[in-house]
């Protein structure tokens, strides 16, 4: 079987569909194009091609169908894996200084060959037979460490998020959707002292900075740049396009739709 003939797959535990990566992950595109963004840069991923996702990180994904399909593997590296891993091979790292949420791996024959191997696996479902995903994850690690060494520095780093600067992650991370509470872990504070610092320097609560921040951010997009309310409200960490369009009214006294249309 080639590999283009491979379907979708999740070894390991799934995924959070929050927009928050709660666990490092290997994924290999089959078909399609991927686009990521995680607040500092955007990523491209087409077929054939494969990267790592860092764990406590913040991501957001959007996908192209490939004449209608759009096909990935993916394999989770979950911390009680890869302590388990790390007892077992105890492989040498140091830890990496390196920041972004995805990291893009040079392309070797070895991974397609790995990708291949798992056929065989497939229990019908789109996974892979529980009895051999253990096995099959450890194969893959020890591919990817070999091949990228530094890879390790990241991945057997197990502490909590250090305190950061809570200005500029807030200033690149206010799109994204998810709660106080992970703004506070992800920049290192306790919820209170997040709270405290936040309104020292922003000299407002979290929940009203991050609404007239998004907020702003729509009216330029839509009265400066064109874009259509429908097309903005998602990417600016709005759940629904009917409470966008009622706060956005509210602050501006106008609907999304009439600063469209200038």
């Amino acid at each position: 079987m080639k590999v283009n003939e491979i379907k979708s797959c999740y070894i390991g535990p799934q995924i959070s569909p929050e927009q928050f990566i709660s666990e490092h992950f290997f994924l290999y595109l089959v078909k399609g194009t991927m686009e990521g963004y995680d607040g500092h840069e955007k990523y491209t991923l087409q077929a054939g091609e494969y990267c790592m996702a860092r764990k406590n990180h913040l991501a957001r994904y959007n996908k192209q169908t490939e004449a209608g399909q759009f096909e990935k593997v993916v394999v989770i590296f979950d911390e009680a894996f890869l302590r388990s891993f790390l007892e077992k091979y105890q492989p040498a790292f140091e830890k990496n200084a390196i920041n972004s949420a995805f990291i893009l791996l040079n392309k070797n024959k070895r991974i397609p060959e790995f990708i291949h191997s798992l056929t065989p696996y497939y229990n019908g479902e789109g996974k892979i037979d529980e009895t051999f995903s253990q096995v099959k994850r450890e194969e893959l690690l020890l591919i990817l460490l070999q091949l990228n060494p530094t890879l390790a520095g990241i991945l057997f780093d197990f502490g909590a998020p250090e305190k950061i600067d809570l200005e500029a992650y807030m200033n690149q991370h206010y799109k994204f959707n998810v709660s106080i509470q992970r703004f506070a872990y992800l920049t290192g504070r306790s919820l209170s002292a997040f709270k405290r610092d936040f309104t020292t320097i922003f000299s407002d609560t979290p929940g009203r900075w991050l609404l007239q921040k998004r907020l702003r951010e729509a009216y330029f997009l839509i009265a400066k740049n064109g874009r259509k309310p429908s097309d903005v409200y998602l990417d600016l960490g709005f759940e629904d396009l009917s409470h966008f369009s009622f706060v956005f009214k509210k602050q501006f006294g106008k609907n999304p739709s009439e600063v469209a249309k200038g």
